[in-house]
């Protein structure tokens, strides 16, 4: 009873926010329902002038909520059909994670970029844009600004990669006869799983494919999520001994706090899932708990909009952007050079 009246004014608001959010979302799958979300967030903020009787709730919201999508996001991968179908891609996947990681590190030192803002675009740019933000934030202990931040840098270039793609793989010479090489691509240089539907989509559209783009794309996108396991475990690692050297100094931590244990819970959704389809489950019986993943995660977004300062957010948006940018360019160029090295373009 205590947490429904601490909770429940933030939990409503947010839930306001995120219900016709989700539904635009689906209306225009190349913004998405997450980032909608935010950007209304950030805007309703502005018109409240005291947050108190809502902050718990919200607050809630953007911790827990998100952290129960990520586990739920789980129940959506099949390990052994993911692996099977994304092997020829998986070089292309390990090398453009690789550079996007990579040259967020050295802005991170050149820019003075915060490591945190760092390691999320980097992260966004490298693996699944918003999911792979909502699994890494806990993990690193980002605050609700610094999200929206990265968020808004990776869904920006989102929207340009969807826009603009379809139109370079012409110029480029991709094969207009099969969707393959655009799959691939897609697959590995556009960020967001909507930015990645809707780019092999148009191809699909330009030559007549059906959804043979779509199908490459989606895969190869579903192998390169699993990146999120071995990535957040690490940081969770790095940030455990961190902790735990602070503690050595004076400082008492526990590793129940610190450790987040949701990546463990992710993972176990997924094995669970791997689990039952190898036994003969239908798979679409998981559908539903994906699609609440992704309203949970819309409802997270709803939240820390309504804790971002969106004039700040402006003001200090450069060097992201900049982060953005290069790791964007530097994960498309690597995406062709792997590919005309493997021979598949």
């Amino acid at each position: 009873m205590e947490f429904i009246t601490k909770n429940s004014k933030g939990l409503l608001l947010c839930l306001i926010i995120a219900v016709p959010s989700w539904f635009l979302g689906k209306q225009f799958p190349i913004i998405g329902g997450a980032v909608i979300a935010i950007i209304a967030g950030m805007i309703i903020t502005l018109f409240i002038k005291d947050k108190s009787c809502f902050e718990s709730g919200i607050k809630f919201t953007s911790k827990k909520i998100l952290q129960w999508a990520v586990v739920l996001l789980g129940f959506g991968m099949n390990l052994a059909v993911i692996v099977e179908t994304g092997k020829q891609s998986l070089p292309i996947i390990i090398s453009t994670i690789a550079t996007s990681l990579i040259i967020a590190y050295i802005l991170h030192k050149t820019m003075h970029i915060p490591s945190r803002i760092s390691t999320l675009v980097g992260v966004g740019s490298s693996i699944c844009g918003g999911s792979a933000i909502a699994a890494t934030a806990p993990v690193i202990d980002a605050d609700d600004e610094e999200v929206a931040q990265a968020i808004s840098v990776i869904f920006f270039f989102n929207v340009l990669a969807a826009l603009l793609f379809p139109t370079f793989g012409k110029l480029v010479g991709f094969a207009t006869d099969t969707g393959e090489a655009f799959g691939i691509f897609a697959g590995t240089a556009v960020n967001d799983t909507s930015s990645v539907t809707a780019a092999a989509s148009t191809w699909d559209s330009m030559w007549n494919l059906g959804s043979a783009t779509l199908d490459t794309a989606v895969t190869v996108k579903l192998t390169r999520t699993l990146a999120i396991i071995p990535i957040t475990l690490v940081l969770a690692l790095i940030r455990t001994r961190n902790e735990k050297r602070d503690g050595e100094s004076g400082k008492k931590v526990s590793l129940k706090q610190i450790f987040p244990f949701f990546i463990l819970y992710f993972v176990a959704a997924s094995v669970i899932t791997t689990i039952s389809v190898s036994m003969g489950v239908d798979a679409s019986i998981f559908s539903p708990i994906k699609e609440l993943s992704k309203f949970f995660i819309v409802l997270a977004m709803a939240a820390i909009g309504l804790n971002t300062d969106i004039v700040k957010l402006i003001k200090t948006g450069g060097k992201p952007i900049v982060m953005g940018f290069c790791c964007w360019v530097g994960i498309t160029g690597v995406s062709l050079l792997m590919q005309h090295i493997l021979g598949i373009w």
